[in-house]
Formats: C-alpha cells, sequence, structure tokens
C-alpha cells in the first residue's frame, strides 16, 4: 500500500515541477535566457524549440542576445518571439537578434502576478486532484476488502499530509515571484 502512496507524491511533486517551470515564462524585467523557453520556430516546416537553433546569451541584465546557427533563421525566430507575446520586441542587426528587456510599469507588473496567481492556482488543482485520486483508490481498496479501515484512514491522513506539503510548496514559490516582479 505504502507503494500507492509514492506514486500519488510522485504525481503531487510534478504538479509543483510543472507549475515552477510555467513561472519561469513570467518576467520580472531582469533578461533570462530561460524567458525564451517555450518559444517554437519554423525550422525547415517542423516546429523547434528556439535553443535548438539559436545560441541565448545574456550579456546585460536588461538584454538577450539570440544567435541563429543558420543565418536565414533570423527572420523565422523574430516572427516566433514577437507570436509569443512576451512583450519583447526583437532587433535584427544582420547577424544576431537583440532583444531588450523593457522595464516593467506598475500595470504590467499587477498583470504578470495575477498570471501568476493564476497559475498557482492550476497548480493547486493538479495537486487536489492527485488528492482525490489516492483517496478514491483507498476507499475502492477499503470496500474490497483488501485494506482495513484504519490502514485506509491513515493513508487517506498521509495523502491529505503531502498535499498541504505540496500546496505550502506552491505558495512558497508564488510568494517568491511576486516580490521578484513587484520589485522596482
Amino acid at each position: 500500500m505504502v507503494h500507492d502512496l509514492a506514486v500519488h507524491e510522485t504525481r503531487m511533486n510534478k504538479a509543483v515541477g510543472a507549475f515552477q517551470r510555467d513561472l519561469v515564462a513570467i518576467r520580472a524585467g531582469k533578461a533570462s535566457a530561460s524567458l525564451l523557453d517555450g518559444i517554437q520556430v519554423d525550422y525547415y516546416g517542423v516546429p523547434t524549440p528556439l535553443n535548438q537553433v539559436a545560441s541565448i546569451s545574456v550579456p546585460e541584465a536588461r538584454l538577450l542576445v539570440v544567435q541563429p546557427w543558420e543565418k536565414p533563421l533570423l527572420k523565422d525566430i523574430a516572427r516566433a518571439i514577437m507570436a509569443a507575446d512576451l512583450g519583447l520586441n526583437p532587433q535584427d542587426d544582420g547577424s544576431v537578434l537583440k532583444i531588450p528587456i523593457p522595464q516593467l510599469n506598475e500595470d504590467r507588473r499587477k498583470e504578470l502576478v495575477k498570471q501568476a496567481h493564476k497559475m498557482a492556482e492550476e497548480g493547486r488543482v493538479a495537486v487536489r486532484s492527485v488528492r482525490r485520486d489516492a483517496n478514491d483508490e483507498l476507499k475502492k481498496l477499503q470496500k474490497a476488502g483488501d485494506i482495513s479501515e484504519d490502514d485506509a484512514r491513515r493513508s487517506m491522513d498521509q495523502v491529505q499530509k503531502m498535499h498541504d506539503k505540496y500546496i505550502a510548496e506552491i505558495e512558497e514559490v508564488l510568494k517568491k515571484k511576486e516580490a521578484e516582479v513587484m520589485e522596482v
């Protein structure tokens, strides 16, 4: 029975990890190569991650430089960055794209915090869903007579503790991101 709980804990952990990866897309006014994670470039008709067709560097705190491995890709990369709707405006200098990271205004900061809260709620929902699945599984096992009522109750308490731990982790990560975004 303990093995089953480990499976559920792994799923809760993955939900928190997915939330953390999603949060990376929310920029806090500082340049970071991870801002461009998730951007797909049309590479000879195949959607390809940007970091597989170009190198991304951060020469200054407010500047990203994207250097494609093939010069003809410059325009496609610029188009993909614009289409990603990150509020970034790449500048083509013929061989590289320079992407200045604009200072965030107060409204944009609040908008980004709202977006982070929405992502956190999705993470919480995912963790709650795992808890529900685990509890349903335990109830079925109890009904089938595979485990006693006491064992089921004990396991449900463990599932609740795991749930609380991962929800707290999501809250902690959200609080840090909120502070980072609101920092001027």
